[in-house]
C-alpha cells in the first residue's frame, strides 16, 4: 500500500525542487515561517518540519533568529571546459590542491579503450570552495606521449589540464560519460574530510579528439550540494 505523503513532506519537496532548480538560488533567504505557512496553508509547526528535511538533505541552513539561507548551489556546468572555468563562469570560486601528478602503466584501462600504449600520466586533485570546503576528488588519466610525459617534473600548464592538453595538440571534442552515486571509502573521505560513506556523484567520462584520438580518462567524486548533471533529449 502506498504512503500518503504528509504535509510537511510535500512542503519540502516543493521548496527542494524549486532551490534545485535555481528559483532559489545559493544565498537566497527564504520567506520566513508565518509567510510559508500562509502560502501553503499549513501551520507553522508543518513549515518547521518541512525546513528541518532540507536542512537534513542540506539544501539550507537555519539560524535561529535569522532565518534559513539557501546552501545549495547547483547549476548547469559545461565540463568541456574543464570544472574551474564552469564554476567561474556560474560565479562560483573555487580552488585545487594538488595530490599526485606521476606516470604510471595502466593495461586493463589501454585495453579498454582500444589503446597501443599502457602509459599514461595521472593528475589527481582536490577541489576546495574559499571556505575550504572539499567539493570534488578529481583523478584524471591522460596519454603520456613525448610532449605530456614530463608532466610530473614540470606541472600543469597554467594549473590547468584543458590547457596543457591543447598545449600538447590535444583539443577534446566528444566523450562518453557514466554517472552513479556511492559512499566514499576511507581514504577518499579523508581526502575530502568527509565522513567515511558519505554519498558522492560518480562520474568516469572519457574523452576525444575530433580525429578519434585519446585526450584524457577522467575519474571524479563530486558532492551533489554542488554539482548536477543536466541531460537534453532530442527525438
Amino acid at each position: 500500500m502506498r504512503r500518503t505523503s504528509l504535509k510537511h513532506e510535500r512542503v519540502a519537496r516543493v521548496l527542494a525542487k524549486e532551490i534545485k532548480s535555481g528559483v532559489v538560488r545559493h544565498g537566497a533567504q527564504l520567506p520566513g515561517e508565518v509567510e510559508l505557512a500562509k502560502r501553503f496553508s499549513v501551520s507553522r509547526n508543518t513549515v518547521r518540519a518541512a525546513l528541518a528535511v532540507l536542512a537534513e538533505e542540506d539544501l539550507i541552513a537555519t539560524h535561529t533568529g535569522k532565518g534559513s539561507f539557501v546552501l545549495f548551489d547547483g547549476r548547469p556546468l559545461d565540463g568541456r571546459l574543464g570544472w574551474t572555468h564552469a564554476l567561474s563562469e556560474q560565479g562560483v570560486d573555487t580552488r585545487l590542491r594538488t595530490i599526485r601528478i606521476e606516470r604510471t602503466e595502466d593495461p586493463d584501462l589501454a585495453s579498454e579503450l582500444h589503446l597501443d600504449s599502457p602509459g599514461f600520466v595521472v593528475i589527481e586533485r582536490v577541489r576546495v570552495l574559499t571556505n575550504g570546503t572539499a567539493i570534488s576528488l578529481e583523478r584524471s588519466r591522460v596519454p603520456a606521449t613525448d610532449v605530456l610525459r614530463d608532466l610530473p617534473e614540470r606541472g600543469l600548464d597554467n594549473a590547468s589540464i584543458s590547457v596543457t592538453l591543447n598545449r600538447a595538440g590535444l583539443y577534446l571534442d566528444h566523450c562518453e560519460q557514466r554517472l552513479r552515486a556511492r559512499p566514499l571509502s576511507p581514504d577518499e573521505a579523508a581526502l575530502l574530510d568527509r565522513p567515511t560513506g558519505t554519498w558522492f556523484l560518480h562520474t568516469t567520462r572519457t574523452s576525444w579528439t575530433a580525429t578519434d584520438t585519446f585526450a584524457e580518462h577522467a575519474d571524479e567524486l563530486l558532492d551533489p550540494n554542488h554539482y548536477e548533471l543536466s541531460l537534453s533529449y532530442r527525438t
